[in-house]
């Protein structure tokens, strides 16, 4: 039976190299492409089966920054598959972002230029908006968005027998300092980003604690720093060519530089429900082992 996997965002970016990626490992998947722009993911539709004609690939069209675009999503996707082996969710939005020149200068000649460029910490801002829906709209794409998607879909998602796995895209930009517990929105905040993916990292960990008794599990993964969309925001393409030599001397001092999305996905396969799995059995078959040797010594002693 073929393997069904869900990502948001799939028409560009980290969710497009991924997608890629997963028909590469995986010639016979169901990969459905959840994307708000239904004529983009039709070309990005079209392409992938002409690569892997034996892949079935289908879209549905979602805004997860609109609930009640989530809310018809989630109940088309219901009638159409009976589980979601994988979810990856990978949607995600940093508006009108500012680069802090003062703190980028400071921080080009302080101990810490590694850190600042690997996580781009105290560099940027953002200017958020309200949605249609009432929220903060970095929170309700990033976040609330992709939460609601998860309630909605659980009769897919939770099989005890088979378990599913939701793999969210994060960030080394996610700031504990940045989340409070009092304003999760970041409606008084100036890096809604930060906050978001910090959230993510939060949400991902009471899902497991939720969810893990019903078959299902919860990873986060950041893809590192590389050139998309949305870096292009911060900085005109051109000045990514000329940092380029710079950040690739920068990759022998951090490993974050992943420079482009098909590098940046290796760490989203790398968490696979087979390689969990396996783990798991070789840890109970370790913990047998001890408690048989524990046991031995005992009696012997």
């Amino acid at each position: 039976m073929r393997k069904a996997v869900l990502v948001t965002g799939a028409s560009s970016g980290v969710g497009l190299a991924l997608c890629k990626r997963l028909l590469e490992e995986d010639h016979e998947l169901h990969l459905c492409l959840a994307c708000r722009n239904r004529s983009k993911a039709e070309a990005v539709c079209e392409a992938l089966l002409a690569s892997h004609p034996l892949a079935e690939v289908s879209i549905v069209q979602v805004d997860v920054s609109n609930l009640q675009s989530v809310f018809r999503a989630s109940e088309e996707l219901k009638q159409r598959f009976q589980r979601l082996d994988y979810v990856y969710l990978n949607a995600g939005i940093m508006p009108n972002p500012q680069l802090n020149i003062k703190a980028l200068f400071s921080g080009l000649f302080s101990r810490k230029v590694i850190h600042m460029f690997s996580t781009a910490e105290g560099l940027l801002t953002q200017e958020d908006q309200i949605t249609a829906d009432g929220l903060q709209e970095v929170f309700e794409t990033n976040v609330f968005g992709h939460f609601i998607l998860i309630q909605e879909l659980a009769p897919l998602l939770c099989h005890s027998d088979s378990p599913s796995q939701l793999i969210w895209t994060s960030s080394r930009n996610a700031r504990k300092s940045n989340f409070c517990l009092e304003d999760i929105q970041h409606s008084r905040g100036q890096e809604p980003y930060s906050s978001s993916k910090y959230a993510v990292d939060l949400l991902s960990v009471a899902v497991n604690r939720n969810f893990n008794s019903r078959g299902l599990y919860s990873s986060v993964v950041c893809p590192g720093t590389m050139v998309t969309n949305m870096t292009c925001g911060i900085l005109p393409p051109f000045v990514w060519t000329l940092l380029m030599p710079i950040i690739w001397l920068l990759r022998f001092f951090a490993n974050a530089f992943t420079l482009t999305p098909y590098n940046g996905t290796e760490a989203l396969m790398d968490l696979d429900e087979d390689t969990a799995e396996k783990f798991y059995q070789n840890l109970l078959e370790l913990e047998k082992h001890v408690r048989a040797t524990i046991q031995k010594r005992n009696h012997q002693s």
